[in-house]
């Protein structure tokens, strides 16, 4: 368990790009000193990719709030669920047949964080202010470029980025990859979770600057949709993202002694004093780390 207390400061985008429906579905929740964030990007027509992001991203989260835990068997129950619920929704809807997710997830707890991603929907870790990690896709680009016959930059742009290897529904069993091993949190420690319509357009270099540029996970967001933006195209594919930075919280406000009791003293009734004890004044809620 670690010793540091840690607030997390979120912000989610989510957009249709330049498509008639957003089949990304980006969630998160956070209680007390862990939380769970989840991305997903639809595949299948018919609104059925739609459907699967917002199954699969809503039955993790129910998962998470049944069993809250940063482990790597956590993971894989939430992943699990989620792909459960896809394939049974699928199978109860002939228009949805064909339906399936990406799907990346990130848990954080007890002072570490791990995170796992099926597709090529990634996350990205960055640690003073530099990026320390990043999953590989689940595509034949990625698979290319690991063969050393693309360079990891021409991902972006080829022309079989779309074929996936790895979904979270698309196989018989699981296929998720997870990270290596959990990562020991600690303040400024920063997470980018991206759908491929944000990260085509924005590299990692530009991830690194926004992030330097900005003070919230807003602002950290809106630096990397204004880079988007300025080079959408007729078409563009939807764009969804979830950035976390991470804060030390606040140490709480100690408590106030108690009133010593005071000696006896006879008074009439409209003269009595009554002891006093101070206490803090209410805490008022904002948008910044919860």
């Amino acid at each position: 368990m670690s010793a540091t207390a840690f607030a997390f400061d979120t912000a989610v985008l989510s957009s249709a790009g330049g498509r008639d429906v957003n089949q990304d579905e980006a969630r998160f929740a956070v209680e007390g000193q862990g939380g769970c964030w989840v991305l997903c990007d639809g595949l299948g027509g018919h609104g059925g990719g739609e459907t699967a992001a917002r199954i699969a991203a809503s039955n993790v989260l129910q998962s998470y709030a049944q069993f809250a835990e940063c482990s790597e068997a956590a993971l894989r129950t939430y992943l699990e669920s989620a792909r459960r619920a896809v394939l049974t929704e699928r199978g109860q809807n002939p228009y949805l047949a064909a339906m399936n997710s990406t799907i990346v997830l990130l848990v954080a707890g007890g002072g570490q964080a791990v995170w796992a991603h099926a597709g090529d929907s990634r996350l990205y870790w960055f640690r003073a202010g530099r990026l320390r990690q990043q999953t590989r896709d689940h595509s034949v680009p990625q698979s290319l470029a690991d063969a050393g016959q693309i360079t990891p930059k021409q991902i972006r742009f080829h022309e079989d980025r779309n074929k996936l290897l790895r979904s979270l529904a698309g196989g018989e069993t699981l296929e998720a990859s997870l990270a290596p091993e959990a990562v020991h949190l600690i303040p400024g420690d920063s997470f980018l979770m991206a759908s491929d319509g944000l990260w085509e357009l924005v590299n990692e270099t530009e991830m690194e600057v926004e992030l330097a540029r900005s003070s919230t996970a807003e602002g950290w967001l809106k630096g990397l949709e204004t880079r988007l933006r300025s080079r959408s195209y007729s078409g563009h594919d939807n764009y969804s993202a979830i950035a976390l930075r991470v804060h030390e919280a606040p140490l709480p406000a100690a408590a106030a002694p108690a009133a010593q009791p005071r000696p006896l003293q006879l008074q009439t009734a409209s003269s009595i004093e009554l002891p006093k004890t101070e206490r803090p004044l209410p805490r008022i809620k904002t948008g910044g780390p919860n």
